[in-house]
């Protein structure tokens, strides 16, 4: 069986920035796309915060444009989810739901992470278009609308503070009547006049099209379970994160929500010649230009962890 010098898991930014360095480096490395060829790009609509594309660019158009500059220099990609890994023994082996197996003298592992959503199918088929999970990237676009965030915690009471520079509105819906967020991110989200609150409350449905963008949520009543219809133009979804690490359990050294944990400032893991980039490291920032840099920053700690083992 043939021993690849670098297998990238993973086909977003992470995984094709790191591509680029490796195949550059000339280590031809072998991505495993997952399935989700792109990551969680090829959901999104227009990206304006990406350097070097002054008008934007569509997300599903600049993973293609990643993915061919990587094959431009030898980069292998195959379309598959990583069932199996044995990293208890160098080489490292990965299996696929195809029932493939790979072997290689370094990993890198660039899954992502994805955002927990509602699952109700207007949330699909609304994504991009009014319904968001990253306020960050998509905020912008909510200028002087009123606007929606679900959820209770830090992350939701951080990113409802940080919509109200775009939004004349921001409200935010809660399954109970009291928040699961720190004290602090409490009041400062309490105190800001353009947030408000609907207590025990869940979308139940959401209105609108991919040509109209989010016009209302239906509300449900958690205690008396009446429904009735909240109009809104957007909606924000900040129930959290879950990194794409299940087959690395017990594996690799994680946090108690399964983020891969790095040494320092490298993308070095616990295990020697294994490396992580990306979402699946990154519950902080979860931008596609940062996990790019941790993407360039694999390829390059592979490429010397291989020269210091003397792998030609």
């Amino acid at each position: 069986m043939k021993i690849h010098k670098i297998i990238i898991l993973g086909s977003g930014p992470a995984g094709c920035t790191a591509a680029i360095y490796a195949a550059r480096a000339e280590l031809f490395p072998l991505v495993i796309e997952g399935m989700q060829p792109g990551g969680q790009l090829t959901i999104t609509t227009e990206i304006e915060n990406y350097p070097g594309y002054t008008d934007g660019i569509m997300g599903p158009q600049l993973m293609q444009i990643m993915k061919e500059q990587a094959e431009r220099f030898g980069t292998e990609f195959i379309f598959g989810e990583v069932s199996e890994v044995d990293l208890s023994k160098k080489p490292f082996t990965i299996k696929t739901e195809n029932d493939e197996t790979f072997q290689a003298h370094t990993l890198i592992i660039a899954t992502g992470a994805r955002a927990r959503l509602l699952n109700i199918e207007a949330e699909k088929k609304l994504m991009g278009y009014g319904v968001s999970a990253c306020a960050t990237c998509d905020g912008f676009f909510f200028k002087e609308k009123e606007i929606c965030i679900v959820g209770g915690g830090d992350t939701a009471m951080e990113e409802a503070s940080f919509l109200t520079r775009f939004a004349s509105r921001v409200t935010v819906i809660h399954r109970r009547d009291e928040l699961r967020a720190s004290k602090i991110m409490q009041e400062r989200a309490q105190a800001n006049p353009k947030i408000s609150f609907e207590w025990n409350s869940v979308i139940e449905d959401i209105e609108g099209s991919p040509e109209t963008g989010v016009q209302a949520a239906i509300l449900k009543d958690t205690k008396t379970g009446e429904t009735r219809r909240f109009p809104t133009q957007g909606i924000f979804i900040a129930i959290g994160h879950t990194p794409n690490t299940a087959v690395f359990k017990g594996k690799l050294d994680m946090d108690d929500q399964g983020y891969i944990r790095t040494r320092g400032t490298s993308t070095y893991t616990s295990v020697d010649g294994v490396f992580a980039a990306g979402d699946v490291a990154d519950h902080v920032y979860r931008q596609a230009i940062t996990a790019a840099g941790m993407g360039c920053k694999a390829a390059i700690d592979a490429e010397r962890w291989l020269a210091e083992h003397q792998i030609a």
